[in-house]
């Protein structure tokens, strides 16, 4: 029992100094990123950079001047007073030092003025330029991230204070340059006084500032884990006011349950926050009235030592500002190092999202893939699963496509068809096997030129809320000024029609989300979208399910024309309306992710297989 006793209280003692240690080293590791963001300021803009560094060198001078001034303005008063100078002589005498102290004064204005001014535009630039990180890094990044929800914790995380962090960390680091050379100037003047002052208010800020920083981390530390929640509070709030949603969400009267869900999850981050808030003011208010009586009780000894005669009053009075002074200065570097670690914790997550890099390797010296294609393209033995999957979405497929070859996608959901045409377009790489065009391996093409070579439109188009010119011209974006190549395109989609009662035209604004946007209906959309894939020269066209929204007729029309112009490319398209399948040369049959059935429409009804079941099945719906 006795050694039980005796070890026990050594336990605390050793668990809080492995504590601390680890403490420090966070913090140590934190600050790693400081010269990152240095790095972010200066390429935002050299100027506001530079201009910052040289307000902080004259803001860093400023205290020490000032107290220096204030002590001679109070020597000079006693001294005149002393030799019994006339008034106008006595204030001739003063007037240099309060010229002096005006000066100083006007300076610091000034410089916190112009200071002020410079990082609001620094602010604004080193915004748009982390946004512009952050988007070029999503363009770069391939599709598989963007399919991947733990990525979008990642991005949010990325965007959340990222600009405000980089600067933050620069700002803090030039208020604790400036501190630094402020208490150098001050202890310098203190350290003829008393050497003690200087340690004992140095000591007296320093369990204010390992408080902060612990409560910092908490603070960071709960808003990275509750990314995902936080995505799903920006889902219930776009749902409930979204132009997309508001109809279901009315009919189905939606909106009281969904407010419930948001009101529930912003109560549950509230509570945690006003948490961690409270104890960081607690141990504020408790650290803070430490400090306050270090400084009054050094304010009553300087008194003291004053009525003794030991020191003179112009001495007094600048003593006690370089005391206040430098109080304040060691405060202000701890909290400057307190929010230097935080903005640090913040940037790491902008720069760990940066620093992401792409699955899919383009080669360096990549062959520019073939125009006009003359061997076709295939899929030689592929399997493929999506990233962090254990079950094959596609497997060992094999198929030629001949040039000029029109091809058409049937099977049920999930049989691959939309996988497959992924993987011509090269958005992933087959997990076994290999994509052929012209004999070669995808993987071997330049990126950009192969993707050239195609135009897609997929299920899930998007509906760019711009003018009806850009949304066509958006499919060659290099021809968006070649106002003929866009009618052209209209007229191969069969837009013509609906633009020309359109308000404005071509240059008519879609969607809701502009002033006078003109609101479209899912046909008329797809229509636009259609025209979109037709501004392409590509070598092989690819519908995904792009006229689901049209009627049978229309959609029809659109196939047949849509083969008329592809004579001589491949065309591929996926619909689920047999009527318009049976319009291409071969039909490729899917079925949990293989192909269980390949040939013509005749062929295929003749084998009395999957595709002849679902044919009729389809037609005995229009009997």
């Amino acid at each position: 029992m006795k050694t039980s006793k005796s070890t026990l209280p050594g336990r605390p003692a050793a668990s809080e100094k492995r504590r601390t240690g680890n403490q420090v080293r966070e913090t140590w590791r934190a600050l790693r990123n400081t010269p990152e963001a240095f790095r972010l300021v200066w390429t935002a803009s050299r100027r506001a950079a530079l201009a910052g560094g040289a307000l902080t060198l004259v803001a860093a001078s400023l205290p020490a001047a000032q107290a220096w001034a204030g002590k001679l303005i109070i020597d000079s008063i006693v001294h005149a007073t002393a030799v019994g100078m006339e008034p106008m002589a006595g204030l001739r005498y003063v007037v240099p030092y309060l010229a002096l102290e005006l000066g100083l004064l006007l300076l610091g204005s000034l410089t916190g003025q112009v200071r002020s001014l410079s990082d609001r535009i620094l602010q604004m630039q080193l915004s748009n330029h982390v946004n512009g990180l952050v988007m070029r890094q999503a363009i770069r990044l391939d599709l598989r991230f963007f399919e991947d929800p733990i990525f979008y914790d990642t991005l949010q995380n990325a965007r959340r204070q990222a600009d405000t962090s980089a600067l933050n960390i620069v700002n803090s680091t030039m208020q604790m340059a400036q501190q630094l050379i402020t208490m150098a100037s001050l202890i310098a003047l203190l350290l003829r006084f008393s050497p003690w002052l200087a340690v004992i208010v140095f000591l007296a800020a320093i369990p204010s500032f390992l408080s902060q920083s612990q409560h910092a981390e908490r603070a960071f530390r709960a808003v990275t884990r509750r990314a995902p929640e936080a995505r799903l509070l920006n889902y219930l709030e776009m749902l409930l006011t979204g132009n997309e949603s508001v109809k279901e969400v009315k009919l189905l009267g939606l909106g009281e349950p969904l407010l419930g869900r948001y009101e529930e999850l912003f109560t549950r981050f509230f509570q945690e926050d006003r948490a961690i808030a409270q104890r960081r003011t607690v141990a504020g208010l408790g650290w803070g009235l430490l400090s306050s009586l270090v400084y009054y009780g050094s304010y009553a000894w300087i008194v003291l030592r004053t009525v003794a005669g030991r020191i003179t009053l112009g001495d007094m009075t600048m003593f006690l500002a370089i005391f206040r002074q430098s109080q304040n200065s060691i405060r202000s570097l701890l909290d400057s190092l307190n929010r230097l670690y935080e903005s640090n914790l913040f940037l790491d997550n902008l720069l760990t999202y940066l620093q992401l890099d792409p699955l899919l390797v383009a080669p360096v010296d990549g062959l520019i893939a073939p125009a006009p294609i003359e061997k076709g393209v295939e899929f030689r033995h592929v399997s493929f699963r999506y990233p962090g999957s254990e079950v094959d979405v596609l497997r060992n497929i094999n198929l030629h496509i001949q040039p000029g070859e029109r091809i058409a996608l049937v099977g049920l959901n999930g049989a691959g068809k939309t996988t497959l045409i992924k993987l011509l377009t090269r958005l992933y790489d087959p997990t076994q096997g290999q994509v052929l065009l012209d004999g070669v391996d995808l993987r071997e093409y330049d990126l950009t030129s192969l993707q050239q070579r195609f135009g897609v439109i997929f299920q899930d188009y998007v509906r760019y809320q711009f003018t009806v010119r850009e949304n066509i011209g958006f499919g060659q974006v290099d021809a968006l000024d070649d106002f003929a190549r866009i009618q052209r395109a209209a007229d191969r989609g069969g837009a013509n029609a609906l633009i020309q009662h359109l308000p404005n035209g071509y240059d008519t604004m879609l969607g809701r989300r502009w002033e006078k946007g003109q609101e479209l209906s899912g046909g008329e959309w797809q229509k636009i979208a259609l025209a979109r894939a037709f501004m392409r020269k590509a070598e092989v066209l690819v519908l995904d399910e792009p006229t689901s929204a049209l009627d049978a007729e229309a959609e029809y029309e659109v196939f047949r024309r849509f083969g008329e112009l592809m004579e001589g490319r491949i065309a591929l398209l996926i619909s689920h309306r047999f009527s318009t399948v049976r319009m291409a040369d071969r039909i490729v049959v899917l079925s949990a992710g293989k192909i269980v059935e390949l040939g013509s429409h005749a062929e295929l009804i003749r084998l009395d297989g999957a595709y002849a079941r679902l044919f009729n099945l389809q037609a005995e719906g229009y009997r």
